[in-house]
């Protein structure tokens, strides 16, 4: 008799069958693995790593940060009339002036003005138009350093500016007017006026606590981007980078770029280390190198700024160079050390008391001089008409003359090689003038960096932008608005009324003629 498999499970309900199936299968399985059935295991517990804690920056950024503000600048600038627009078109490898005099263009715009034609559009010459007008020319970083509104930033900031706007951490703008500039240390004072306001300022740091490896904290304006702390430490002091004779930069690795310069530079107690002035960057942009002006020589400057509006300083008139082993072996000094004289300066202070050609300085006031830069600064701290005794080593034996310094100009600019020598510094801008363009040195040494286009130039309107490149005018080489300025010049001598501007970007080299300013 055969047995319906499904029989036996008649008038069983599905719910029993189910639990007596479940209930066999697991005890066929404790069978076979010889083993207990165990739950699944909760969840482990979160990774905790119990490492001591970093020491924070934010305690200093949050003290310092009303302090520091973002610097504006506006300067007067001609408006442009729409005669002056350049129009560029191409027909076919001809440029407009090519067209004939019947072409529909042509007529079209000597109908309603354009570039060279007489139209209802037309407005004169510049002489004619109306007054210089305010546009905003660049933006960096400054700081108070007194409750009453005095802020430090630097001088390649502001200089040329016509009206400074302030702009807090918070958002809120104040108008500043300029105290005074120094550009042979690239500092300069504003003042805001609010006298129901009492700002959140910061002080200066003793430079003798100020070693390398400490921490620093720089605060600024990077590309515009307010209220940015990067941190690093100082990598060095005593820095030279040929800005001028009195560097002396501190070497920080926090990361700094443009927008930065004026800002300053913390130590973990909140005081001023260091004012962020120039980088080192062969790409354009933060590598980790950037140098600041040191506290001490930012405080002497800012207090005679405050006090007068100008730095003034002592003169020696003695053209110098270094004192090299060979030099000093030589002569038979000890040390290849001090500052040998070239030729001192006919009528200045240090040919009258007597210093000649083949002299080596070697202190100052029993003070030694190291070498030429220490020689300017040492001269430099003394105020004009300052009665000072300048140790010689001549005909191999010391000597001792007294000189009464002079007073260098504010404005001179001092010949390469003497005690005053002055060089552009690194990242300076440059102005070409009359083509609305701000330029530096591009690395290499080739060609100039455009670092920003006046938008209502010549020069905006044929496309040139900030980050090229001009490489060539006129087809001769250029490493510097001087050398762009003289070629200008040859060509108006010429007779040309443009010039041919070589400019090379990330999609590659272009011509581009620009009008010459003729004034």
């Amino acid at each position: 008799m055969k047995v319906d498999p499904m029989s036996e499970n008649k008038g069983r309900s599905l719910k029993t069958i189910l639990k007596t199936s479940t209930a066999a299968s697991l005890a066929a399985m404790m069978l076979v693995t010889a083993a207990p059935f165990t739950a699944v295991p909760a969840l482990a517990a979160p990774v905790e790593v119990n490492a001591p804690q970093v020491p924070s920056f934010g305690d200093v950024v949050e003290a310092v940060l009303p302090a520091v503000v973002s610097v504006r600048v506006q300067s007067n600038v001609q408006p442009a009339s729409s005669d002056e627009s350049n129009f560029s078109f191409n027909f076919g490898g001809r440029s407009f002036e090519d067209l004939p005099d019947d072409h529909p263009l042509k007529r079209f715009f000597r109908e309603f003005g354009g570039p060279g034609m007489e139209g209802p559009r037309d407005r004169g010459p510049r002489a004619e138009r109306g007054p210089q007008r305010l546009r905003p020319t660049s933006q960096g970083s400054g700081f108070f350093i007194s409750e009453d509104g005095y802020i430090v930033t630097n001088n390649h900031v502001i200089d040329d500016g016509a009206a400074f706007t302030i702009v807090m951490n918070d958002g809120k703008e104040y108008d500043a007017k300029l105290v005074g500039k120094d550009s042979r240390t690239d500092l300069a004072l504003l003042k805001v006026d609010s006298p129901n306001t009492k700002f959140t300022y910061v002080k200066f740091a003793d430079d003798e606590k100020v070693r390398v490896g400490d921490w620093v904290v720089a605060v600024g304006n990077p590309f515009g981007l307010g209220g940015t702390v990067t941190a690093g430490i100082i990598s060095a002091r005593g820095r030279n980078i040929g800005s001028g004779p009195y560097d002396d930069y501190l070497q920080i690795d926090a990361a700094v770029n443009r927008g930065n310069s004026g800002g300053p530079g913390f130590n973990l107690n909140g005081e001023v280390v260091g004012i962020n002035t120039a980088i080192f960057s062969p790409s354009g942009g933060n590598v980790g190198i950037a140098f600041a002006i040191p506290a001490s020589v930012a405080t002497d400057v800012i207090a005679k700024l405050k006090e007068t509006g100008t730095v003034s300083r002592g003169w020696l008139g003695v053209q110098i160079q270094p004192v090299t082993q060979d030099i000093a072996d030589s002569l038979g000094l000890a040390e290849d050390s001090g500052a040998l004289v070239v030729a001192p300066q006919a009528g200045s202070p240090g040919e009258a008391a007597g210093i000649k050609q083949g002299d080596v300085v070697t202190a100052v006031n029993g003070d030694p001089v190291k070498d030429p830069r220490d020689l300017a600064r040492r001269i430099a701290a003394f105020a004009p008409d300052t009665t000072v005794d300048v140790t010689l080593w001549r005909d191999g034996k010391a000597t001792e003359v007294k000189v009464k310094l002079g007073e260098l100009p504010a404005d001179q600019a001092a010949s390469a090689g003497t005690e005053n020598d002055a060089a552009p510094a690194p990242e300076a801008e440059q102005e070409l003038s009359g083509l609305g363009l701000s330029v530096r040195p591009a690395d290499g040494g080739k060609g100039l960096a455009i670092l920003d286009v006046d938008p209502s130039s010549d020069a905006a309107d044929k496309g040139l932008k900030a980050g090229e490149t001009i490489t060539s005018v006129n087809n001769q080489e250029v490493s510097s608005a001087a050398d762009v300025q003289k070629v200008l010049e040859q060509a108006k001598k010429d007779g040309r009324t443009r010039a041919l501007f070589q400019v090379e970007s990330d999609s590659g080299s272009r011509f581009v003629a620009l009008p010459i300013n003729q004034g």
